[in-house]
């Protein structure tokens, strides 16, 4: 029997992104004598998703992103997901604020910044929307701070670049929320990192790919582990596994053959920003502003002119474009998606796409799109903007979940999904947006399907509020519960 059979890690986690970094951190406060290894692809840490240049860095709080609020038939607004991911940033915010006052951060790690978030549109049916979401999502505490206006002096002194030389007659509308701010999850990620490595029982290996993984008669994980400098190839054991290695989550779930994975594909969508190398032109522009979908074009479309802090500098992108391919990290193997065909999920992934022939053909018309044509939506938002001020370049992969579904067939499912094993040895996190943003309380849901009754235990319980004060309570009902806990954050935050 191997060693490391006998004494087998209490948790292996797959990734070293910002998932598996909270997780991790999680883990230690609530179990702290249990052991932990980390396996990351790469050669150093939070350099796929998690990257600052890899993601748009919004805090999505659900006050500026058109898609989260959608119209129905009768012409309500649906603001279930918006209250849903608004409430989920401000438990991210309580967790970045407790790591803060516990010196996870030095000061000058400047990991989350004030950025304004502002939601922009013209023409009569798309301002007679914003003006209806603003009503219905300004009855709560978590948004009752929202401005809206179809004033064009207003808006141009929230976005001056863009409303200059832009026609007076023009119907624009837009809504402003001051406390928006821009996320540095690369930061985060290595904060945490450095933490979970100052720990005895924690080992994180670079540059090693988990190349296979399965249940063994004991009951544990057999795991088959590549060192990539050495070429060797190792078998440790584990009582737990966390696929958090973003796109890389989805071929390791397939591989651990457990029942819940049937059924599932993925989709991988590449991004791509134009960025202004003019500073000038930067330094004139503070704030995340977030149009509406052209007509036909899928929700994860939504074009903003976005304001980036990165380790101190001010940055402007513009985006995204899609593009096709087949790779699921963004340094992964186009072979990615061929080999993610099963027999179980052909079909679902199949029926997917008929269902979302809008988005093939979206995809398809990115990719031919030449640099004037991406340049001439950028002049939508910004009408002054001059080609030679911007480059274009590659963000990160994302991988779109399809899943089998009674009624459809397959269905395309936005956002994120956590997959866990019927005996709770194993969860994955699959998806894309809000993703990082939403990251803490996504890990308090893996703990909740996989220890149900620690996670109901008084001693947990008090932890658990200790890192996040308003655990258990609900943001979205309690107004002065949810005006106290920003309040609180944004001045441990420094925002």
């Amino acid at each position: 029997m191997d060693k490391r059979e006998k004494n087998p890690d209490d948790f292996v986690l797959i990734g070293a992104g910002i998932m598996s970094t909270t997780l991790g951190v999680m883990i230690k406060k609530l179990m702290p004598d249990a052991t932990i290894t980390i396996y990351e692809l790469h050669d150093k840490i939070a350099d796929e998703s998690s990257n600052p240049w890899n993601n748009a860095g919004t805090g999505h709080s659900a006050f500026c992103e058109l898609n989260y609020t959608p119209e129905q038939i009768d012409g309500t607004i649906k603001i279930d997901k918006a209250l849903e991911i608004a409430s989920d940033f401000e438990i991210s915010k309580q967790f970045w604020a407790y790591l803060r006052t516990q010196n996870y951060f030095s000061k000058n790690d400047s990991f989350i910044n004030r950025v304004p978030h502002m939601s922009f549109v013209w023409g009569d049916k798309n301002i007679s929307f914003l003006r209806r979401r603003h009503l219905a999502m300004t009855n709560f505490a978590l948004f009752e701070d929202m401005k809206y206006s179809e004033n064009f002096d207003d808006i141009a002194s929230w976005v001056p670049i863009m409303m200059k030389n832009r026609s007076r007659n023009e119907k624009t509308a837009a809504t402003w929320m001051e406390i928006g701010t821009d996320v540095n999850y690369g930061i985060l990620t290595k904060g945490m990192m450095n933490y979970l490595t100052s720990c005895s029982s924690v080992n994180l290996y670079l540059k090693h790919r988990v190349d296979d993984l399965s249940k063994d008669k004991t009951g544990n994980w057999k795991i088959i582990v590549k060192d990539l400098l050495t070429g060797e190839s190792r078998i440790v054991y584990s009582k737990f596994v966390f696929l958090g290695a973003g796109g890389g989550a989805f071929p390791l779930l397939q591989k651990s053959g457990i029942l819940e994975s049937k059924g599932y594909g993925g989709f991988p969508v590449s991004g791509m920003f134009l960025r202004c190398k003019n500073k000038d032109i930067v330094n004139e522009h503070f704030a995340k502003v977030y149009g509406k979908a052209a007509e036909g074009s899928p929700p994860m479309s939504m074009p903003h002119l976005d304001l980036r802090i990165i380790d101190g500098e001010k940055s402007l992108l513009f985006g995204p474009y899609a593009g096709i391919s087949g790779k699921f990290l963004k340094r992964g193997s186009h072979w990615d998606l061929p080999k993610s065909f099963r027999l179980h999920n052909i079909y679902p992934m199949l029926a997917a796409g008929w269902h979302n022939l809008s988005l093939i053909n979206y995809l398809i018309d990115q990719a031919l799109q030449s640099r004037k044509s991406r340049f001439k939506t950028l002049q939508i938002y910004f009408p002054e903007a001059k080609i030679e001020d911007w480059e274009l370049y590659t963000a990160g992969q994302r991988v779109q979940i399809m899943k089998k579904d009674k009624k459809e067939g397959g269905v395309l499912k936005l956002g994120t999904e956590i997959i866990s094993s019927s005996d709770k040895s194993l969860a994955a996190i699959l998806g894309a947006s809000p993703g990082a943003s939403t990251s803490v309380s996504a890990m308090l849901e893996v703990l909740k399907q996989s220890f149900p009754e620690k996670m109901s235990s008084k001693e947990w319980i008090g932890t658990l509020k200790e890192m996040i004060p308003s655990y258990g309570k609900s943001l979205i009902n309690d107004a002065g519960l949810c005006k106290e806990i920003r309040n609180k954050t944004t001045h441990e935050l420094n925002l």
